[in-house]
């Protein structure tokens, strides 16, 4: 197995939950910045992950497409860290749960408003879209009430399951779905984003976003 990952992403998109992983465990990543959406702007990509869609964390034999589980992979992949909540901690069902929530539940309908209200208004979807803005308006009631008492989603700490919720909440302020977040989850996106491990990645990646619209070749 080739001894350094590489994160085939698009700088801002779910790929940061993986860039910013790997910022936070100190795991040494080969970072490719694509033009978005490579599918069009980048088809030799489409040799590499026929799905099209990035993240894409290639390692030695492994393929993986689902960025939280990538910034799983990353976090734990050399032995036990803190910023996993292992098998047999009490908080580890918890752990699990608002990982995959990060996804499933809260970035899925950010996802199709982007499409009907940014992406292809033009089509006169934007109903729609505004319909999916409320959906995950209403599907932060999770994260408000288990951040009411708690610094972090798990085990007291900050853990992978934050870098992925966190994410969907940075994505929701830069796509105007913000006046719908509770301000008890802005607070929490803010302590969140003033993280070195997130300036370093988020860094990273506008860095690469950069130097591909300078040299686009």
């Amino acid at each position: 197995m080739s001894n350094i990952p590489i994160l085939h992403t698009c700088a801002r998109s779910r790929g940061l939950r993986a860039t910013w992983a790997a910022e936070e465990a100190g795991v040494e990543i080969d970072l490719n910045i694509l033009p978005f959406p490579p599918r069009y702007l980048a088809p030799e990509y489409l040799e590499i992950n026929p799905l099209g869609t990035v993240p894409m964390l290639v390692h030695g034999d492994a393929r993986m497409t689902e960025s939280c589980a990538i910034a799983h992979y990353l976090a734990s992949k050399d032995g036990p860290s803190d910023l996993v909540v292992a098998a047999g901690e009490a908080d580890y069902a918890a752990y699990c749960d608002f990982t995959y929530h990060a996804d499933a539940t809260i970035t899925f309908p950010q996802t199709v408003y982007m499409r009907f209200a940014i992406f292809e208004k033009e089509k006169g979807f934007a109903e729609a879209g505004e319909a999916y803005a409320k959906w995950f308006h209403k599907r932060l009631i999770k994260l408000e009430e288990r951040l009411a008492t708690r610094e972090f989603l798990c085990a007291d700490r900050f853990t992978v399951a934050d870098i992925c919720c966190g994410y969907a909440l940075i994505l929701a302020k830069s796509v105007g779905l913000d006046e719908g977040v509770p301000d008890s989850l802005k607070a929490y996106r803010s302590r969140l984003t003033e993280r070195e491990g997130y300036k370093r990645a988020f860094a990273r990646e506008e860095a690469g976003r950069l130097a591909l619209e300078k040299d686009p070749a």
